[in-house]
Formats: C-alpha cells, structure tokens, sequence
C-alpha cells in the first residue's frame, strides 16, 4: 500500500499495530548481539525502541511513550523537508514528551526526514507548506502499512523461504499478542533457518511484548 506523499498522520496505522508488524520482523530476524556489529542493518528492536536501517537510503525508530504515546521519527533519501527553503520547523506543535534533545541533535546533523507523534489517539505532525512534495513517509514506512504489506516485507527478508500467507499468519499473532516460542520456533525451521539466533529470538519476544508480557521500548 502506497501512503499519499508527503505523508498523512491519519494514514499511519495504530501504534500498537505499527509496533506489532515491525516488532515481529525484528523479532524474527533477531541476531546475536556480537554478530549485529557497529552498523545494524534490517530490523531489530533495543531499549532505545524499534529500529529500521537499511544502512543507505532509509532510517527509522519507534519509541512508546507511555499513556498511550508514541513517536516515530526518521529519514528517507526522498524527503525533501529538510532541503525545503523557507526551513520547516519539523517540531512546530510537538509536545513537550518528545524526546527533543534527540530529536535536535539529529536535526543539527541534518539527519532527520520527519517526526510525527502519536497521543489522544491519533498521530500528528509538524503542518507542512503546500510547496512540499516528500516528506518520505512513504518509501520509509508503506512497507507496514497493512499485514499484507508486512507478510511481503517479512516474507521478503527471508528470501522468499516462507510464502506471504504463512508470514501473515505469523504477524496476526504478533497482532494479537500471542506469539509463542513455539509459533516462533515452528516458522523459524519452516524459513530454513532451523539454527537461526534462538537466544536472541527469545530475548526480543519477550522484550516486544507479543507473547502478551509487557514491552520495554
């Protein structure tokens, strides 16, 4: 599913579907951590929250807030707010529970896309001029925009061992908070990956809060 460009708040979906469809990548593609290396690439999920970085074009993290909270923020080659001229004040209307000193010292860098924010149910985001094209939501995050979307990119980072319906199955679990490691187990030896990271699969199961614990991040 393509998100309209620049993006639109309303058409991301909920947070808790947004984490659970990008969790249960992570959680899936889980490696060691002294394998991870200095630069991780794919998906993976830490105490800072969840992460997507393809190491070229495209950088992305997801962090719940709390009281119903979140915020996503990131950066996609094809976004053009922070080349707009006037400048965007990509944190104009945000409120005071962002994590702003993170924020800033990216924008500093020039290394930040876009911010939306996510309370009293709904997602928000700075307004941006007509003048806009891009703000790289789409390219950045389409790829969760639905389950289907999801099975494809999951299905996707497993080079095509598992079919689009099986990783649905999978991420409907995760959805609802009932992946087990034995569901986790069962799709890891069905991808060909009978050896993968169990440690770590474990570990980030239990840190996503899929398995219905609660998630740290």
């Amino acid at each position: 599913m393509s998100l309209h460009r620049p993006g639109l708040p309303e058409e991301l979906p909920d947070p808790e579907l947004l984490w659970a469809r990008w969790a249960a990548i992570a959680v899936v593609t889980a490696q060691d951590p002294a394998e991870r290396g200095r630069y991780p690439t794919g998906c993976w999920l830490d105490g800072g929250g969840l992460h997507f970085d393809d190491c070229g074009c495209t950088w992305w993290t997801l962090v719940r807030a709390g009281d119903g909270r979140a915020v996503l923020y990131g950066e996609d080659e094809s976004s053009d707010v922070k080349w707009h001229k006037p400048p965007i004040d990509m944190l104009a209307g945000a409120p005071d529970w962002l994590p702003h000193k993170t924020l800033r010292d990216l924008l500093e860098g020039y290394e930040l896309g876009c911010v939306y924010w996510y309370e009293n149910g709904a997602w928000a985001r700075a307004p941006y001029p007509a003048s806009l094209a891009d703000d790289g939501l789409d390219c950045g995050m389409a790829r969760f925009a639905t389950l289907e979307d999801a099975a494809a990119e999951l299905a996707g980072y497993l080079d095509g061992e598992v079919d689009d319906q099986s990783a649905a199955e999978l991420l409907a679990h995760a959805e609802q908070h009932t992946l087990t490691r034995e569901l986790l187990d069962a799709f890891r030896i069905a991808s060909g990956n009978p050896d993968g990271a169990t440690s770590a699969m474990a570990a980030d199961l239990r840190r996503s809060g899929l398995d219905g614990g609660v998630a740290v991040g």
